[in-house]
């Protein structure tokens, strides 16, 4: 049976296209600037990798008579640039992506009812999988992947007594639950990784206006960095290290403006997943008021960064339900 492509189906297709391409781009600058053999070989597998997905998007969209998105292509990329990253920031930068095509990948995958689309998307999370643990060895082997806290067990299972376990505020605090600290690591490891792009493409962008929408991010993410930290060290837990330092001094360029306001928009609106998860994990009261004015906060941000792209005309518009009260319309 040759059934249509839904709605959902449609927009999980423009979101990928979009997304990859961004993605794309960042990621062959890198490619030509690293020097670590192994890492430029990772970047190389992740080019290709992606140029496959691309053409099948492409047929996809084009079959179900949709026009293929812009998304962004080699005019986003200055070539012959000055690095702005060290080739361990570009590592890292690879691994966070590929958590973040886990994710994409897996929530396309559950919207999708086709087998086609189902199987490719399978195919995509396989893929994304195997550059996760690519990536995971590599930071290993090199010794700077940054590994959560470790716990020593118990001599039995415990249950919650009262309403002290939720207790943040007043009185003496319970110590962090192992699944309060997946999201507090995992949101950290992120939000570094959003000060760090921030500070890079500020010294670089071309327009006064991004220029100070960076900065205002480098400002927010460093006070989230630092909320959240705070929370680790009051139980003598580490904090992720700090990614700053990896940042070169370069003014040099290597993508369009367009490119790199809308990257910081889409890190900003994908940790809202994260901080939500954090959220429906956290026990705690001062854990929950965290996550809660993280969230309240990044929705105001993105709203600036909605209002920048379109004043630009740099947010394309997804594909969009059809306005039956102007169709119904005498003409």
């Amino acid at each position: 049976m040759d059934l249509k492509l839904t709605s959902a189906e449609i927009g999980t297709l423009w979101g990928e296209y979009v997304n990859g391409t961004a993605v794309d781009i960042i990621n062959k600058h890198m490619f030509s600037v690293i020097e670590d053999t192994q890492i430029k070989l990772l970047f190389e597998d992740a080019i290709n990798t992606f140029a496959k997905q691309k053409k099948k998007i492409t047929s996809f969209i084009e079959n179900e008579g949709f026009p293929i998105p812009i998304g962004f292509n080699e005019s986003d990329l200055n070539k012959g640039t000055k690095r702005l990253f060290s080739d361990i920031f570009c590592l890292h930068y690879l691994h966070i992506v590929s958590l973040h095509g886990l994710l994409g990948h897996s929530t396309s995958l559950s919207s999708s009812v086709r087998k086609d689309l189902r199987e490719f998307y399978d195919s995509c999370n396989n893929e994304a999988k195997r550059m996760y643990h690519q990536t995971t060895d590599l930071l290993l082997e090199k010794g700077h992947f940054q590994r959560d806290p470790t716990f020593y067990p118990e001599s039995s299972p415990e249950f919650v007594l009262g309403q002290k376990f939720t207790d943040g505020f007043f009185g003496s605090k319970r110590p962090l639950a192992a699944t309060e600290i997946i999201a507090l690591s995992l949101n950290l490891k992120k939000k570094i990784l959003e000060k760090s792009l921030s500070i890079g493409f500020s010294q670089v962008t071309q327009d006064t206006e991004v220029r100070k929408f960076l900065r205002n991010t480098e400002k927010i993410s460093n006070n989230q960095i630092q909320s959240l930290g705070k929370i680790l060290n009051g139980d003598n837990l580490p904090v992720p290290m700090s990614w700053e330092s990896e940042v070169t001094t370069s003014q040099d360029p290597p993508f369009s403006d367009k490119l790199m306001l809308y990257h910081i928009g889409f890190l900003l609106q994908a940790a809202q997943n994260y901080h939500g998860a954090g959220l429906a994990s956290a026990m705690r009261s001062d854990l929950v008021l965290n996550y809660e004015k993280i969230i309240l906060k990044n929705l105001m941000v993105t709203k600036d960064w909605f209002d920048l792209m379109t004043k630009n005309k740099w947010l394309e518009q997804p594909p969009l339900a059809p306005n039956r009260k102007e169709i119904a319309q005498d003409k």
